[in-house]
């Protein structure tokens, strides 16, 4: 399982619990709504935001 897929995971299963949307999820980790669904759809992210978005969690 790579790094992104472990993220997706937390994601996926943070917003299972919740409730929230992805939009409204991608904006709490990284402050972009859009953010979040683009990884989900091969986007890539630096490492320190990888990084910022696991400490959030």
């Amino acid at each position: 399982m790579s790094a992104i897929d472990r993220l997706l995971s937390v994601a996926q299963t943070y917003r299972e619990a919740t409730g929230l949307r992805t939009t409204a999820l991608s904006w709490r980790l990284f402050g972009d709504s859009k953010k979040l669904g683009a990884i989900e759809n091969g986007a890539d992210i630096q490492v320190t935001r990888y990084e910022r978005a696991l400490q959030w969690f």
